[in-house]
């Protein structure tokens, strides 16, 4: 199953929402969305500094990645940015694929 990094910035309405909610709600939220497309998330932290929360989640495909993505920022309480993560094993299968390319040259 695909695993994802999410870090993410609240908005101010967002931080209301925090503020109104709690971190346990938050993450009951997140856990609700990322469960009801069959994922299961592995890990939440809130942080300051550029992000806000980070997490990290698995889900069926790229495709249940977008959905949640956009809904996430269409409501307009975060900015986010997903980031596919790749095991050892994964990166060690690319490597040994062969690729046809050839650099532009000048």
């Amino acid at each position: 199953m695909p695993k994802f990094l999410i870090q993410a910035t609240y908005t101010s309405e967002g931080t209301k929402g925090l503020l109104k909610e709690g971190g346990s709600g938050r993450r009951a939220a997140v856990e609700q969305v990322v469960t009801g497309l069959g994922g299961t998330v592995e890990a939440v932290y809130f942080a300051f500094g550029q992000d806000d929360v980070v997490l990290i989640i698995d889900l069926p495909d790229p495709v249940s990645m977008a959905a949640i993505s956009l809904t996430v920022k269409a409501s307009g309480g975060l900015h986010t940015r997903a980031t596919p993560l790749l095991t050892v094993e994964e990166v060690d299968e690319a490597a040994r694929r062969q690729v046809p390319f050839r650099a532009p040259s000048v």
